[in-house]
């Protein structure tokens, strides 16, 4: 005769053997299963290179919400398929032939309930003779003391190509806005594709920095590299380890007491500074007294006027027009075409990016995960192409998400 304690026995070890075939049953179902959907991407490469489609060409798929990315390749006609669980996406996809890059990039793709077909344009450019090849803005920490350490900025700028490069003229900059989170007035919908739609120019936000020269004062050679203080050209190490020195007779430096007086941020330049390494502020359309490149997610922009000069460029009405909105915050109106090189960079910390650069000048992003830090943006370098040329190439496909990496620490830090 089975006792209580038998029956209560029996009773747990049906329980749990219940329990061990309903998780059985479970895990034996695809978790997605009903909310798969298929995303066909095909690459519209511009009229004039349609022959370029083809296949194994990367297509990076990326979750707006939940930074979920996926990879396919085209096939033979230009095609890329993703099967992807619901969700609002982000697509990009770089090819290269030579000189020739084609970059598409499009956001926000709803995938829901449906199969989805997308056509992606592609916008051509060729690849630059000058980039930036590292963008610290980011900031470090003030250890051993406390507290966080913004003052020591800069941007370093190569020469790709086989012949020495002046550069006399040579503009920076930072777009408008500031911050890759911030409300982009530059940027409508297009009420039919749903497309955003660019402005044909890039509006430089708050100042145009040149540097000087008649010419051919500044030579940059072959594989050499040049730096550009943003802020203070000082040895900031002697106080904070972890910054970097920028006291090089080399170097280059944005200091004008007049336009931006924060010695903060712009303090007298260090004994190695050349004077005429001190770069002219063209103009000054904000209101600031210190020069601001984003510490989280700046677009920055080397550029150059063709045709005329950066200052009789400015004395033109039309080219300086105000940020929508503002009463105070104008913006310097900079034609596509002049733009050398620029990079696009996403603060890791939200998912609320979205971009400012057009494709054809940034098709992607880099992505600084947190400020303060030490870290820096810093570009690829081409193993191959220098091994065939003889001094350093710089990875350069007008896409930062493939071209940069976040570096952990500044290339100038010793």
């Amino acid at each position: 005769m089975k006792t209580i304690k038998d029956i209560l026995l029996f009773s747990l070890v049906a329980s749990m053997l219940v329990g061990v075939q309903s998780c059985l049953k479970i895990s034996s179902v695809d978790p997605f299963s009903g909310n798969l959907n298929k995303l066909s991407i095909t690459a519209v490469y511009p009229s004039d290179y349609t022959a370029f489609a083809r296949a194994d060409v990367k297509v990076t798929v990326e979750n707006m919400n939940s930074r979920d990315s996926y990879v396919a390749l085209t096939n033979a006609s230009g095609i890329a398929t993703l099967t992807l669980p619901n969700g609002i996406y982000r697509v990009s996809m770089s090819d290269r032939d030579g000189q020739d890059i084609f970059n598409g990039t499009t956001e926000k793709i709803h995938v829901d309930g449906a199969d989805v077909s997308l056509n992606l344009p592609l916008a051509h450019s060729k690849a630059g003779t000058l980039v930036i090849k590292e963008l610290y803005c980011g900031g470090c920490s003030k250890a051993p003391y406390e507290g966080p350490y913004q003052s020591d900025q800069y941007v370093i700028i190569h020469n790709n190509d086989s012949e020495p490069i002046y550069l006399d003229s040579l503009c920076v900059g930072t777009l408008s806005p500031y911050n890759s989170t911030s409300t982009n007035p530059w940027i409508t919908t297009d009420p039919i594709s749903g497309e955003k739609v660019y402005k044909n120019f890039a509006p430089i936000v708050q100042a145009v920095w040149s540097i000087g020269g008649t010419g051919k004062t500044f030579p940059l050679a072959s594989g050499a590299d040049a730096v550009i203080c943003l802020r203070g050209a000082i040895d900031h190490t002697l106080q904070y380890p972890l910054s970097v020195n920028l006291n090089n007779s080399s170097y280059f430096v944005c200091y004008n007491t007049n336009y931006f007086p924060n010695t903060v941020y712009h303090p007298v330049p260090g004994d190695q500074i050349r004077q005429d390494h001190i770069l002219d502020v063209v103009i000054k359309t904000g209101l600031g007294n210190a020069f601001t490149v984003s510490l989280t997610s700046p677009a920055f922009l080397i550029f150059k006027a063709k045709g005329t000069t950066m200052k009789q460029f400015v004395t033109i009405p039309d080219n300086v027009i105000p940020v929508p909105g503002s009463s105070v915050d104008n913006v310097v109106a900079i034609p596509l075409d002049w733009v050398i090189d620029g990079v696009e960079v996403f603060d890791g910390r939200s998912s609320a990016n979205a971009k400012r650069l057009v494709t054809s000048i940034d098709a992607g992003y880099v992505t600084q995960t947190d400020i303060y830090q030490g870290h820096t943006l810093f570009r690829n370098t081409d193993e191959t192409a220098t091994a065939e040329k003889g001094y350093e190439v710089l990875q350069d496909t007008n896409n930062s998400t493939k071209d940069f990496y976040e570096r952990k620490t500044q290339s100038l830090h010793k």
